[in-house]
Formats: C-alpha cells, sequence, structure tokens
C-alpha cells in the first residue's frame, strides 16, 4: 500500500484529527517563509529580522518595524491552498477537530477551517496600545508608517507574537488539549524547530502520528507515516 493510500485509510477511520502545521503550508499560497535558502532570515536589511520582530525594537523602532512588517509579513493577495480547503473539508465532515498553527496568515480561516489556534498571533487582529481599541488589518492597511488609534492617538499594534514575547495561554491551553485528545494527528510543513510550539507534538498520545514535510524533521523517527513531499500536493487528493 502507497504512502497516500495508507494516509487516505487513516484519514477515514478517524474522528478527532489534528493539524499541525508551519510556514511550509502558506509558502504554497506564496507567502515566504523565515529559514529556508530563499527566507527572510537570508535576505539583507538594515537589521538582521530577528531583531526587527522583537519587542524591544517594536517599542524602540516602530517606524522601522512596520517598515519591514508592510514589506514583508502582509502578504494580500495570498489565497488558501489545497491544503488549506482540504482541512476545511474534514472539519465540515467532522473528522477533524482543530488547526494548531504556527502561521498568523488568516488562511486556515479564509478557506473555512473554524477552529484554529494560532500560536503566533494573527496579522487580523491588531490593538491600540493606549486604549486597547481593535483594529482588523483592513482598517489600519494600507496606510503608510505607522497606524495610529482613531480614538485616542495611541500607536496600533498588530497582535503576533514577537520575539521576547509569551504565546497567549489561551491559546496554548486549546492546542495542548485538542493534540492530547486527538486520534490522528498530522504534522505539515514545519521544521518542528521552533519552540515552545514544537514541544506541543509530544502531548500526542493518539493511534496515527504522520509527518508531511519536504525535508527530514527531528520527529520522523517517531511517525507511523513520513510523507516528503508538498502538503498541497499531498491534501489536494481529498477534495
Amino acid at each position: 500500500m502507497s504512502a497516500a493510500d495508507t494516509l487516505k485509510e487513516w484519514v477515514e477511520e478517524s474522528h478527532r484529527i489534528v493539524f499541525f502545521g508551519g510556514a511550509g503550508v502558506s509558502t504554497e499560497s506564496g507567502i515566504p517563509d523565515f529559514r529556508s535558502t530563499d527566507g527572510l532570515y537570508h535576505q539583507q536589511y538594515d537589521y538582521p529580522p530577528e531583531e526587527i520582530l522583537s519587542h524591544t525594537f517594536f517599542m524602540r523602532n516602530p517606524e522601522e518595524f512596520y517598515r519591514f512588517y508592510w514589506a514583508k509579513m502582509i502578504a494580500e493577495n495570498a489565497k488558501p491552498n489545497a491544503a488549506h480547503k482540504a482541512l476545511a473539508k474534514w472539519e465540515q465532515e467532522g473528522r477533524l477537530t482543530a488547526v494548531v498553527t504556527q502561521n498568523i496568515d488568516g488562511l486556515h480561516q479564509m478557506a473555512g477551517s473554524r477552529r484554529v489556534y494560532e500560536l503566533h498571533g494573527s496579522v487580523h487582529r491588531n490593538h491600540c496600545m493606549k486604549c486597547r481599541r481593535s483594529y482588523t488589518l483592513n482598517q489600519i492597511h494600507p496606510h503608510s508608517g505607522i497606524p495610529r488609534c482613531e480614538s485616542c492617538g495611541g500607536i496600533i499594534k498588530p497582535d503576533v507574537v514577537l520575539y521576547e514575547e509569551g504565546l497567549d495561554q489561551d491559546t496554548v491551553n486549546g492546542a495542548c488539549a485538542a493534540i492530547s485528545q486527538a486520534d490522528m494527528l498530522i504534522i505539515g510543513g514545519t521544521s518542528l524547530t521552533v519552540y515552545p510550539a514544537a514541544g506541543f507534538v509530544n502531548l500526542f498520545h493518539g493511534k496515527h502520528l504522520v509527518l508531511i514535510n519536504r525535508t527530514a524533521t527531528p520527529m520522523d523517527r517517531n511517525a507511523d507515516l513520513v510523507i516528503s513531499d508538498s502538503i498541497g500536493k499531498t491534501l489536494e487528493a481529498f477534495l
């Protein structure tokens, strides 16, 4: 039996699938990742991207932060790909209970997924640091420079988890509960090197652990099935 046939059989017999995904899920929608050869960490800027995307840098130099953020972190024309659509379909069929993602682009929701735990936040949620008023991405973009609150003039900050910031505890609790209760965990499009998020997969004690990634991960030896291929190409068979 081929890996694709095995995956199909396991999906059909599962009722509490959880998908844990990373940047590789979104690169197929045209959103750049960070760590690949062509990723953001390998491009040249006045400051390293890791520094720009830190809490300290945002507070000290919000103008430079937003110059990078508008140019590199917002993908206005990105659309959900086959992977996003297949996961949403599984949820509608009652097979998938949650998506746990390290991505901040909102493509899972755009595809129709309802229970999505965004470990690193979302570009679509923003708030005034002074009065806490909420803003959507459309309300603050494509304004140039630093977006400011219409109510009080305070600086608006995206609800994304920057370096030096902790993950939202409610999101973490929900994601961990979903993984621990899953009968099947599919990990896709992630190198499993970003912690603490990558450590959450160790909470899985269900029946089938599947890894779908173009390159090897530290978890491959523990998986019941490893598919070294495109996540979108692999899940397109379920549409």
